[in-house]
């Protein structure tokens, strides 16, 4: 199992379906099923079920993948769950997109219609300064994606991925 994880738009979901088609592997996003199994929106589930609701969803969900040929975009917020990141560590490769913060928020916009789990009170810094050292703590590899078009520099960044696992399973 691939897993990526990263700040909000780091690239997650796009790097998985990049390399899932390369490497002929299924991909499967935290995000999307979630919101199949619920048949809800992300957002409409934190905003009608509150956040304590929505990770204990993702948490389940997360723990419910097990494929280890799969390449995995879990979200944003898996790091928060040490259960569900030692789950991804004993099936796979954890590969970290990292994005600085100014990168984050340009890529971001309106971060109100993401899905991003802002607790009351606490910014968009606050979040990208709590989750880097956790996202740092659980990444086998490390892939700088910080600029402002990721799509231009997207193959580069692909073709480091791939070597750099290479090297992993060696």
């Amino acid at each position: 199992m691939i897993i990526f994880i990263g700040m909000p738009g780091s690239g997650k979901s796009c790097m998985s379906r990049n390399l899932g088609k390369r490497l002929k592997r299924k991909v499967v996003d935290g995000d999307k099923l979630i919101e199949q199994r619920t048949g809800r929106k992300l957002q409409d589930i934190i905003n009608s079920d509150g956040t304590e609701a929505f990770m204990e969803i993702e948490r389940d969900t997360l723990l419910s993948i097990s494929d280890d040929s799969l390449i995995v975009s879990p979200g944003g917020s898996a790091i928060y769950y040490d259960d569900v990141m030692s789950h991804f560590k004993k099936h796979g490769i954890i590969v970290y997109l990292y994005v600085g913060f100014e990168t984050m928020k340009k890529r971001l916009g309106d971060f109100s219609r993401r899905g991003v789990v802002l607790k009351p009170g606490t910014t968009l810094l606050d979040l990208y300064n709590e989750r880097v050292p956790l996202l740092e703590k659980y990444a086998d590899i490390v892939v700088n994606c910080d600029g402002e078009n990721f799509g231009k520099y997207q193959k580069d960044v692909y073709a480091k991925v791939v070597k750099l696992l290479e090297e992993q399973e060696k």
